[in-house]
């Protein structure tokens, strides 16, 4: 069985492909292209690609093509991609325009490439249907809710698999499998140990925090849409309802200029004073001492320790704090910062672990540190591969 993963951005398609033969789980290919104008043409050179590497002779090898899907009207979990569900998708075009419309119009064009291979969406909403409804509901009318206005949560597919990960390397296959079964079972796999409590912390050009309990997440600091939580690259993150209408009439902007500076002028961009979007460039500028650089980090490394300590009272503690994605995985001074005087708590750091660490699993707190610190590189690919494989044994 062979699964290609297609992560189409709106100028860029990324892939993977996956091998489950045999009860393994082999990754046999990956590439991508930059700058894309000609969507057909980048889905026929990528199949180029895997065919001149051997790994496909045809396209008609692979079992399915999945795809992260964001987030649809009424539909979550690990879907065939109909038009019914792509039309769900467009309904919520507006919550996620820098997803959905591309993914949309990339997988229409996959299915007319290769109109015999099944083609299969895990939102990135699905993580979150099993979340405590108190952990996911916003102070607003009946009304408002029955037209989707609730905390949906987003980097799913992330966050499960450092579930499942963490678990793992925690030794706790029992947790592990309930992870795994997840949307298979709905979290009714048996645990025999302890309760497992466990924050993700996904963070890079979008970020999210994760609280899980037995490998089920409780909550995600992503709302309704990528515009919330934490400060993004350029994505402003939590703001006041009311600073919207504020803005426009103050500033005499139109509600589309608005929401157009909030996603692409806002978050560490913003923060910054529009120096850049990039943490790299932004740490460089803070440490020559440019002042709204430096506090563009203070408050990325404030909301990350709001959001990790807001999990960690839901929890009553933590078994691990984890740390994954761009930033999580390789700026260890971020790290050091997020989990700085936090020994009464129990979070200890080892500083040269920490500061060794850079996109590879590793434990990076001290031997005493009552909570474990734990980096481990996300592989978002192969959640969706796995879910996709299961959906074709009929197990979804």
């Amino acid at each position: 069985m062979k699964i290609l993963i297609a992560n189409i951005g709106s100028t860029s398609l990324k892939w993977r492909l996956f091998d489950f033969s045999n009860g393994a789980e082999t990754m046999l290919h990956k590439g991508g292209f930059e700058r894309v104008t000609d969507y057909p043409k980048a889905i026929e050179d990528c199949l180029a690609q895997l065919k001149t590497a051997g790994v496909i002779a045809s396209e008609n090898e692979l079992s399915a093509v999945g795809f992260k899907t964001v987030i649809a009207k009424d539909v979550t979990g690990c879907v065939k991609l109909d038009e019914r569900v792509l039309g769900a998708m467009e309904a919520y075009n507006g919550l996620a325009p820098a997803h959905n419309p591309p993914y949309i119009t990339g997988i229409r064009l996959f299915a007319k490439r290769m109109p015999g291979v099944p083609l299969i969406g895990l939102f990135e909403t699905a993580f979150y249907q099993f979340a405590p409804p108190a952990m996911m509901r916003y102070g607003v009318p009946d009304a408002w809710y029955d037209i989707g206005v609730r905390r949906w949560g987003f980097h799913g597919a992330s966050h499960k698999y450092i579930a499942e990960r963490s678990a793992e390397m925690l030794g706790r296959a029992d947790v592990a499998a309930r992870a795994q079964n997840l949307y298979v079972d709905g979290g009714q796999s048996p645990v025999t140990g302890a309760p497992l409590r466990v924050i993700s912390c996904h963070l890079g050009g979008t970020s999210s925090i994760t609280g899980t309990l037995n490998g089920v997440a409780i909550g995600n600091s992503l709302g309704m849409s990528p515009q919330s939580g934490l400060p993004h690259n350029n994505r402003v993150g939590d703001l006041d309802a009311e600073a919207l209408p504020y803005a426009v009439k103050t500033l005499g902007l139109s509600v589309e200029e608005a929401q157009r500076q909030l996603s692409k002028e806002g978050g560490l961009k913003g923060l910054a004073g529009g120096l850049s979007n990039d943490i790299r460039d932004i740490q460089a500028a803070a440490a020559n001492g440019n002042a709204k650089a430096q506090l563009a980090i203070d408050v990325f490394i404030s909301e990350a320790r709001r959001w990790i300590g807001g999990y960690f009272f839901q929890l009553n503690g933590a078994d691990a704090i984890v740390f994954t994605a761009g930033i999580g995985e390789n700026r260890a001074e971020l790290r050091a910062a997020i989990c700085a005087n936090l020994d009464q708590l129990g979070i200890v750091l080892d500083v040269e672990k920490n500061n060794a660490t850079r996109a590879t699993e590793a434990v990076i707190s001290a031997p005493g540190s009552r909570v474990k610190v734990l980096v481990i590189p996300t592989n978002e690919e192969l959640v969706v591969a796995r879910e996709s494989k299961r959906l074709l044994e009929g197990k979804h």
